[in-house]
């Protein structure tokens, strides 16, 4: 059986979305959880669910990282905490994956320093699978490293393909380097000597590509350094927020919008109902 340990202190909404997640989660699939963090708030989360999975189970840590403190510092300083907890089990190999929600930067460091980086990697690169017209994408590396060299591009490159084909079963993934043009020629020399080491890297390397490529879905893995992938990771995020709001905002406008979300609404858990 497969053993995920989740950080239960980790969300903004800790412990009860992350309780309430690994329940579903647990009714759902044949794996072990193990919910780390604080044991009493936990078990208070848990005992307003009926009915509790047998497959979840709890690791106690006695501290937690908050989002806005250091990094390096607190790993060292609050080693009881659910992230240090969560890093120690994947190291002792007594979990098979880690999850948490929780100070990014902390978690970078602490599975750094305690499962160490793949060999040959030399800087880690957080990836995210972001949709597009023609299935997912991956972007490397959003945040983990904003002081990246072009060695390091080359290595998150290598990582997200690798990615892309065995987790996301796309064959041969075209790998794209995120610049303010499509011509090799363009950027800075940062860019420019990332772009030689990515075509000469036996990688389906398709050049450079832009912004607006992002949800095209013509390219299976887009790498750029970390500040810009966390900036248009959060610019994303707030376009899709925006999104949502400017919508109900219009459903909600007159009463035939409100009455033609009501029918599609009632439409969709019409269509629920019968795939159930």
């Amino acid at each position: 059986m497969i053993k995920i340990a989740l950080d239960a202190m980790g969300s903004d909404n800790a412990p009860f979305s992350d309780v309430e997640g690994a329940v579903l989660a647990a009714h759902e699939f044949d794996y072990e959880i193990i919910l780390v963090g604080n044991e009493s708030l936990i078990k208070k989360e848990l005992q307003k669910h009926k009915s509790v999975p047998s497959n979840i189970s709890i690791q106690h840590a006695s501290e937690v990282i908050g989002m806005h403190e250091q990094p390096v510092l607190s790993v060292r300083k609050k080693r009881d905490s659910s992230i240090v907890v969560l890093c120690n089990l994947a190291k002792d190999k007594k979990v098979d994956a880690i999850v948490s929600a929780g100070n990014t930067g902390a978690m970078v460091c602490a599975a750094t320093l305690k499962c160490r980086l793949l060999t040959g990697i030399e800087r880690a690169g957080i990836g995210i699978v972001m949709p597009t017209l023609k299935g997912p994408m991956v972007m490397i590396d959003a945040g983990a490293n904003i002081d990246a060299k072009p060695a390091h591009l080359l290595k998150y490159g290598i990582m997200a393909s690798a990615y892309s084909e065995y987790i996301l079963n796309k064959k041969s993934p075209k790998v794209g380097l995120l610049n303010v043009g499509e011509e090799e020629s363009k950027g800075t020399g940062f860019l420019k000597e990332a772009y030689s080491l990515l075509e000469s890297s036996g990688l389906n390397f398709i050049g450079n590509v832009e912004g607006r490529d992002f949800f095209i879905g013509d390219c299976d893995v887009i790498v750029c350094d970390g500040l810009v992938g966390n900036v248009a990771l959060k610019v994303t995020e707030a376009v899709a927020h925006a999104f949502g709001e400017m919508l109900k905002k219009e459903l909600k406008s007159n009463l035939l919008s409100v009455l033609g979300a009501m029918l599609a609404k009632n439409a969709l858990m019409s269509m629920k109902i019968r795939l159930d």
